[in-house]
Protein backbone atom coordinates (compact mmCIF):
# COMPACT_ATOMS: atom_id res chain seq x y z
CA UNK A 1 0.00 0.00 0.00
CA UNK A 2 1.10 3.67 -0.36
CA UNK A 3 2.58 5.17 2.29
CA UNK A 4 2.07 9.26 2.68
CA UNK A 5 4.95 11.63 3.55
CA UNK A 6 1.97 12.62 6.46
CA UNK A 7 1.94 9.33 7.53
CA UNK A 8 5.68 9.04 7.80
CA UNK A 9 6.24 12.52 9.38
CA UNK A 10 3.45 11.69 12.19
CA UNK A 11 5.19 8.51 12.91
CA UNK A 12 8.01 10.28 13.32
CA UNK A 13 6.83 12.71 15.93
CA UNK A 14 5.64 10.39 17.77
CA UNK A 15 8.49 8.10 18.08
CA UNK A 16 11.84 9.81 17.23
CA UNK A 17 12.83 7.36 14.70
CA UNK A 18 14.67 8.33 11.26
CA UNK A 19 12.45 9.12 8.35
CA UNK A 20 13.19 5.94 6.07
CA UNK A 21 12.81 3.52 9.43
CA UNK A 22 9.28 4.96 9.93
CA UNK A 23 8.49 4.28 6.42
CA UNK A 24 9.85 1.08 6.21
CA UNK A 25 7.83 0.14 9.71
CA UNK A 26 4.35 2.02 8.35
CA UNK A 27 4.97 -0.45 5.34
CA UNK A 28 5.95 -3.36 7.15
CA UNK A 29 2.58 -3.03 9.34
CA UNK A 30 0.12 -2.40 6.93
CA UNK A 31 -0.24 1.27 7.51
CA UNK A 32 -0.75 0.34 11.33
CA UNK A 33 -0.06 3.15 13.69
CA UNK A 34 0.62 1.05 16.54
CA UNK A 35 1.68 -1.82 14.87
CA UNK A 36 4.48 0.50 13.04
CA UNK A 37 5.83 1.49 16.53
CA UNK A 38 6.61 -2.10 17.51
CA UNK A 39 8.22 -2.86 14.53
CA UNK A 40 10.84 0.19 15.23
CA UNK A 41 10.77 -1.03 19.03
CA UNK A 42 11.80 -4.60 17.91
CA UNK A 43 14.10 -3.11 15.23
CA UNK A 44 15.71 -1.28 18.40
CA UNK A 45 14.92 2.29 16.91
CA UNK A 46 14.85 5.00 19.17
CA UNK A 47 11.20 5.34 20.09
CA UNK A 48 9.63 7.38 22.78
CA UNK A 49 8.27 5.42 25.78
CA UNK A 50 5.94 8.18 26.42
CA UNK A 51 3.02 8.31 24.08
CA UNK A 52 2.30 11.89 22.31
CA UNK A 53 -0.43 13.80 22.69
CA UNK A 54 -3.45 13.32 20.43
CA UNK A 55 -5.48 16.97 20.30
CA UNK A 56 -4.74 20.06 20.95
CA UNK A 57 -8.33 21.10 22.92
CA UNK A 58 -8.29 23.78 25.12
CA UNK A 59 -10.06 24.60 28.24
CA UNK A 60 -10.05 23.87 32.15
CA UNK A 61 -9.90 20.92 34.54
CA UNK A 62 -11.44 22.06 37.64
CA UNK A 63 -11.84 20.12 41.16
CA UNK A 64 -14.13 19.76 44.05
CA UNK A 65 -13.27 18.25 47.48
CA UNK A 66 -15.81 17.72 50.25
CA UNK A 67 -14.14 19.12 53.93
CA UNK A 68 -14.41 15.80 55.09
CA UNK A 69 -11.97 14.57 52.36
CA UNK A 70 -14.36 11.43 51.47
CA UNK A 71 -16.11 12.95 48.28
CA UNK A 72 -13.99 14.23 45.23
CA UNK A 73 -14.96 15.74 41.89
CA UNK A 74 -13.04 16.44 38.48
CA UNK A 75 -14.66 18.03 35.84
CA UNK A 76 -12.79 18.37 32.11
CA UNK A 77 -15.05 21.54 30.21
CA UNK A 78 -12.95 22.17 26.50
CA UNK A 79 -13.07 24.87 23.93
CA UNK A 80 -11.49 25.98 20.83
CA UNK A 81 -8.73 28.52 22.32
CA UNK A 82 -6.55 29.40 25.21
CA UNK A 83 -7.89 33.33 24.82
CA UNK A 84 -11.67 31.53 25.77
CA UNK A 85 -10.90 29.28 28.47
CA UNK A 86 -9.55 32.45 30.25
CA UNK A 87 -12.53 34.86 30.08
CA UNK A 88 -15.22 34.70 32.36
CA UNK A 89 -17.93 33.75 30.70
CA UNK A 90 -15.67 30.43 30.35
CA UNK A 91 -14.58 29.71 33.46
CA UNK A 92 -17.88 30.76 35.22
CA UNK A 93 -19.95 27.76 33.05
CA UNK A 94 -17.02 25.46 34.00
CA UNK A 95 -17.12 26.82 37.60
CA UNK A 96 -21.30 25.94 37.51
CA UNK A 97 -20.60 22.62 35.97
CA UNK A 98 -18.46 21.79 38.60
CA UNK A 99 -21.21 22.80 41.34
CA UNK A 100 -23.84 21.35 39.50
CA UNK A 101 -21.83 17.59 38.93
CA UNK A 102 -21.37 17.98 43.42
CA UNK A 103 -24.96 18.83 43.93
CA UNK A 104 -26.66 17.13 41.32
CA UNK A 105 -23.54 13.62 41.20
CA UNK A 106 -24.95 12.70 37.75
CA UNK A 107 -24.08 9.44 36.07
CA UNK A 108 -22.75 10.76 33.10
CA UNK A 109 -22.11 13.79 30.96
CA UNK A 110 -25.67 12.84 29.32
CA UNK A 111 -27.52 13.13 32.24
CA UNK A 112 -25.62 16.54 33.48
CA UNK A 113 -26.75 18.44 30.45
CA UNK A 114 -30.37 16.92 31.22
CA UNK A 115 -30.03 18.65 34.64
CA UNK A 116 -31.06 22.09 35.77
CA UNK A 117 -29.44 23.36 38.88
CA UNK A 118 -30.32 27.30 40.37
CA UNK A 119 -32.65 27.73 37.87
CA UNK A 120 -30.61 27.23 34.87
CA UNK A 121 -30.63 23.93 32.72
CA UNK A 122 -27.40 23.07 31.77
CA UNK A 123 -27.73 22.58 28.67
CA UNK A 124 -29.07 25.57 27.80
CA UNK A 125 -26.44 27.57 29.33
CA UNK A 126 -23.63 25.63 27.24
CA UNK A 127 -25.99 26.70 24.56
CA UNK A 128 -26.05 30.57 25.20
CA UNK A 129 -22.40 30.42 25.83
CA UNK A 130 -21.70 28.58 22.34
CA UNK A 131 -23.69 31.19 21.17
CA UNK A 132 -22.63 34.34 22.40
CA UNK A 133 -18.69 32.43 21.80
CA UNK A 134 -18.75 31.39 18.89
CA UNK A 135 -16.84 28.61 19.66
CA UNK A 136 -17.18 24.49 19.74
CA UNK A 137 -17.73 24.18 23.51
CA UNK A 138 -18.00 20.91 25.62
CA UNK A 139 -18.37 19.09 29.16
CA UNK A 140 -16.15 16.04 28.00
CA UNK A 141 -16.23 14.34 31.02
CA UNK A 142 -16.34 13.95 34.42
CA UNK A 143 -15.78 11.70 37.65
CA UNK A 144 -16.81 11.40 41.06
CA UNK A 145 -14.72 9.42 43.50
CA UNK A 146 -15.61 8.74 47.55
CA UNK A 147 -14.25 6.48 49.91
CA UNK A 148 -15.46 5.48 53.09
CA UNK A 149 -13.09 4.57 55.15
CA UNK A 150 -10.37 7.21 53.22
CA UNK A 151 -9.79 10.15 51.80
CA UNK A 152 -9.50 11.04 48.44
CA UNK A 153 -7.75 14.68 47.48
CA UNK A 154 -6.58 16.82 44.46
CA UNK A 155 -4.05 18.41 42.62
CA UNK A 156 -4.40 20.93 39.88
CA UNK A 157 -1.28 22.16 38.21
CA UNK A 158 -0.76 26.03 37.31
CA UNK A 159 -3.24 26.92 34.39
CA UNK A 160 -5.98 24.08 35.05
CA UNK A 161 -5.31 22.11 32.18
CA UNK A 162 -4.24 19.55 34.63
CA UNK A 163 -5.65 17.93 37.50
CA UNK A 164 -5.51 14.61 39.66
CA UNK A 165 -7.87 13.49 41.82
CA UNK A 166 -6.28 10.12 44.40
CA UNK A 167 -7.84 7.96 46.16
CA UNK A 168 -6.90 6.05 49.71
CA UNK A 169 -9.03 3.45 51.68
CA UNK A 170 -8.50 2.00 55.28
CA UNK A 171 -6.64 4.79 56.78
CA UNK A 172 -8.13 4.11 60.40
CA UNK A 173 -7.12 5.45 63.46
CA UNK A 174 -3.85 6.96 61.53
CA UNK A 175 -3.61 11.12 61.05
CA UNK A 176 -5.55 11.52 58.48
CA UNK A 177 -3.83 15.04 57.98
CA UNK A 178 -0.89 13.75 57.67
CA UNK A 179 -2.00 11.25 55.12
CA UNK A 180 -3.53 13.88 53.21
CA UNK A 181 -0.05 15.05 52.88
CA UNK A 182 1.07 11.87 51.49
CA UNK A 183 -1.06 11.81 49.12
CA UNK A 184 -0.99 15.16 48.02
CA UNK A 185 2.34 14.34 46.61
CA UNK A 186 1.31 11.18 45.41
CA UNK A 187 -1.23 13.78 43.13
CA UNK A 188 1.67 15.73 42.30
CA UNK A 189 4.00 12.33 41.19
CA UNK A 190 0.79 11.31 38.91
CA UNK A 191 0.78 14.59 37.31
CA UNK A 192 4.16 14.54 36.75
CA UNK A 193 5.15 10.64 36.13
CA UNK A 194 1.96 10.16 34.27
CA UNK A 195 1.58 6.33 35.33
CA UNK A 196 -0.51 3.85 33.59
CA UNK A 197 -1.52 1.63 36.49
CA UNK A 198 -1.51 1.68 40.27
CA UNK A 199 0.24 -1.82 40.89
CA UNK A 200 1.53 -4.02 38.31
CA UNK A 201 -1.20 -6.70 38.70
CA UNK A 202 -3.14 -3.91 36.53
CA UNK A 203 -1.46 -4.45 33.56
CA UNK A 204 -2.72 -6.32 30.81
CA UNK A 205 -1.66 -9.57 30.35
CA UNK A 206 -1.52 -8.57 26.28
CA UNK A 207 0.60 -5.82 27.31
CA UNK A 208 3.11 -7.72 29.18
CA UNK A 209 3.69 -10.20 26.59
CA UNK A 210 3.80 -7.44 23.94
CA UNK A 211 6.64 -6.24 26.57
CA UNK A 212 8.30 -9.71 26.53
CA UNK A 213 8.70 -10.10 22.75
CA UNK A 214 10.33 -6.87 22.28
CA UNK A 215 13.01 -7.36 25.22
CA UNK A 216 13.38 -10.67 23.61
CA UNK A 217 13.67 -9.77 19.96
CA UNK A 218 16.23 -7.25 21.01
CA UNK A 219 18.53 -9.42 23.16
CA UNK A 220 18.13 -12.02 20.01
CA UNK A 221 19.66 -8.91 17.76
CA UNK A 222 22.54 -8.73 20.09
CA UNK A 223 23.29 -11.82 20.10
CA UNK A 224 22.49 -13.04 23.25
CA UNK A 225 22.22 -16.81 24.01
CA UNK A 226 18.40 -18.09 23.53
CA UNK A 227 18.52 -19.34 26.74
CA UNK A 228 18.72 -16.54 28.67
CA UNK A 229 16.31 -14.53 27.26
CA UNK A 230 13.29 -15.49 29.36
CA UNK A 231 15.83 -14.10 32.10
CA UNK A 232 16.38 -10.86 30.63
CA UNK A 233 13.09 -10.24 29.89
CA UNK A 234 11.73 -10.59 33.23
CA UNK A 235 14.50 -8.19 34.11
CA UNK A 236 13.40 -5.50 32.23
CA UNK A 237 9.59 -6.48 32.81
CA UNK A 238 10.51 -5.41 35.96
CA UNK A 239 12.40 -1.58 34.96
CA UNK A 240 8.42 -1.56 32.74
CA UNK A 241 6.90 -1.65 36.05
CA UNK A 242 8.93 1.01 37.88
CA UNK A 243 8.58 3.20 35.33
CA UNK A 244 4.36 2.57 34.58
CA UNK A 245 3.30 1.36 37.91
CA UNK A 246 2.90 4.22 40.53
CA UNK A 247 3.27 2.10 43.52
CA UNK A 248 6.56 1.26 42.34
CA UNK A 249 7.66 4.64 40.60
CA UNK A 250 10.87 6.37 42.69
CA UNK A 251 9.28 9.33 44.25
CA UNK A 252 9.62 12.24 42.70
CA UNK A 253 10.72 14.37 45.99
CA UNK A 254 13.35 11.60 47.07
CA UNK A 255 14.22 8.91 44.67
CA UNK A 256 16.08 6.82 47.64
CA UNK A 257 11.98 5.83 48.31
CA UNK A 258 9.36 4.57 46.22
CA UNK A 259 6.23 5.38 46.04
CA UNK A 260 4.79 2.68 48.07
CA UNK A 261 7.61 3.49 51.10
CA UNK A 262 4.90 6.05 52.11
CA UNK A 263 2.91 3.78 52.65
CA UNK A 264 4.71 1.54 53.91
CA UNK A 265 6.55 3.86 56.53
CA UNK A 266 2.71 5.59 57.42
CA UNK A 267 1.39 1.77 58.31
CA UNK A 268 4.15 1.09 60.94
CA UNK A 269 3.82 4.33 62.12
CA UNK A 270 -0.19 4.34 63.27
CA UNK A 271 -0.33 0.02 62.60
CA UNK A 272 -3.01 0.68 60.18
CA UNK A 273 -3.67 -0.43 56.33
CA UNK A 274 -3.69 2.34 54.36
CA UNK A 275 -3.95 1.51 51.08
CA UNK A 276 -3.58 3.24 47.52
CA UNK A 277 -6.84 2.38 45.45
CA UNK A 278 -6.50 4.36 42.41
CA UNK A 279 -5.50 7.93 40.37
CA UNK A 280 -7.40 10.06 38.10
CA UNK A 281 -5.37 12.35 35.98
CA UNK A 282 -7.10 14.44 33.45
CA UNK A 283 -4.77 16.74 30.72
CA UNK A 284 -6.32 18.93 28.29
CA UNK A 285 -4.51 17.05 25.37
CA UNK A 286 -4.75 13.47 26.57
CA UNK A 287 -6.99 11.28 23.80
CA UNK A 288 -10.45 11.42 24.50
CA UNK A 289 -12.29 8.04 24.95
Amino acid sequence: MEISAEQVKSLREKTGAGMMDCKKALTEAAGDFDKAIEVLRKKGASVAAKRAERTANEGLVLTYVSDDKKTAVMVEVNCETDFVAKSDDFQNFAKFVLDTIVKNKPSNVEALLSISSDGKAVAQELENLIGKIGEKITVTRFVIETSADGAVVDYVHHGSKLGVLVRVDKIGQGDLNEMVGIMKDVAMQVAAMKPGFVYREEVPKETIDKEIEIYKELSRKEGKPEQILEKIAVGKLNKYYQENCLYEQAFIKDNTKAVSDLFKEYNKKYSTEARLVLFHRYHLSDEKK
